[in-house]
């Protein structure tokens, strides 16, 4: 089978392996790189946006990462069942005057026999901080992969 492994149906292993790709892929701010994960009909509830397509999801993507600077990104699994698996995260970023944000969120995600995104769905709060307050910088390293997140 091609596609984007681990496949559906998940079980904790795979479902937690697709999550960590999912948060490496992000980190990376690359919309083109993201974007590859997903069909190319791919239908998105980001917050207010509605989003369908991978160039829709590049474009997305470009303008949110021009906006979100030094953004970095932790995600949790939450829960999975079959083809869905379901997301905890939060991350860090700041806006061009320089107030830094920590956005919690949850993501409802459905895959493809093929292991490709065909729908998430994101809910997501953001919360002014002191830069000193941050938490997360960069990509997880090896050492913290697979640990749980605070609630705040």
């Amino acid at each position: 089978m091609t596609g984007r492994p681990p496949f559906p149906p998940f079980d904790e292993e795979t479902a937690a392996q697709k999550v960590q790709a999912a948060e490496d892929a992000w980190n990376t701010r690359d919309p083109q790189r993201v974007s590859l994960a997903y069909t190319e009909d791919s239908v998105w509830r980001n917050r207010d946006r509605f989003v369908t397509g991978r160039e829709a999801i590049v474009a997305f993507l470009t303008e949110k990462w021009e906006r979100e600077l030094d953004y970095a990104l932790r995600k949790e699994l939450w829960s999975f069942s079959g083809d869905r698996i379901a997301v905890r995260f939060q991350y860090e970023s700041h806006d061009a005057a320089g107030q830094w944000w920590r956005s919690y969120g949850n993501e409802l995600w459905e895959f493809t026999a093929e292991g490709l995104m065909r729908r998430r769905e994101a809910s997501i709060n953001d919360v002014a901080i002191e830069e000193g307050d941050r938490r997360i910088f960069g990509p997880r390293p090896d050492a913290e992969r697979g640990a749980s997140i605070p609630i705040w």
